[in-house]
């Protein structure tokens, strides 16, 4: 295992990273602006989803990482550009329909399907995905911990895999927390949550949309 991952045999150099991983989640992104405004309208089981779909769509950013970012960063830049955008303008649109809500929650059939685990699941995937900064944070993060000893590839998909544990047990505590202060509103205050939480998602799509303009 040691010839893979050297760092199992320093377990004060892997503590730091852990940590280093910690001090980089509890920083809000637009991540967590997506899931926390989903949790206090619709309870933390949609934060949740959001949280698993982050969580997929870090996967296959770190096995761009440990394969090569830069070839396929170079290849497929332009595609980034529009893929941000249009993840921005998905949260805005989402954000605008909280907004013009009448703070009732919504039996529609129409309404469950937007709402549904899958959907959010699917918003967290796009979240991620519109925000490439987060690829090239690992990009830059992560083969700082390599150990050049050792094989780069399987150290970086382990270390992602670290990351990702870390980001799902504090993405969820995010989750969890709003789910919980959004089930104490009285159903006179749900509107106050969806204006809350629409605003939180057009903050966050503009955020994506905006983010590293040149």
């Amino acid at each position: 295992m040691s010839e893979f991952f050297p760092a199992i045999n320093q377990p004060l150099f892997l503590a730091t990273y852990v940590l280093a991983c910690f001090v980089v989640t509890i920083v809000p992104g637009p991540t967590v602006t997506v899931i926390i405004a989903n949790s206090l309208r619709q309870g933390p089981g949609a934060g949740l989803a959001n949280v698993l779909g982050t969580q997929i769509g870090l996967l296959p950013m770190i096995l761009i990482v440990a394969f090569g970012l830069e070839t396929i960063v170079t290849v497929m830049a332009e595609s980034f550009i529009w893929l941000k955008l249009a993840g921005g303008a998905y949260l805005v649109y989402l954000g605008y329909k909280l907004l013009r809500s009448d703070g009732r929650f919504s039996t529609s059939s129409n309404q469950r399907k937007l709402t549904s685990t899958p959907g959010f699941v699917w918003q967290g995937f796009v979240v991620i995905w519109s925000n490439p900064k987060a690829m090239f944070f690992l990009g830059a993060f992560i083969p700082q911990f390599v150990d050049p000893t050792g094989n780069a590839i399987s150290q970086t998909i382990i270390f992602g895999a670290i990351f990702m544990a870390t980001t799902t047990i504090f993405d969820s505590l995010y989750a969890l927390i709003a789910g919980k202060a959004g089930s104490l509103l009285s159903r006179s205050r749900v509107r106050f949550a969806e204006v809350t939480s629409g605003i939180l998602l057009i903050f966050g799509g503009a955020w994506l949309a905006l983010s590293g303009r040149q």
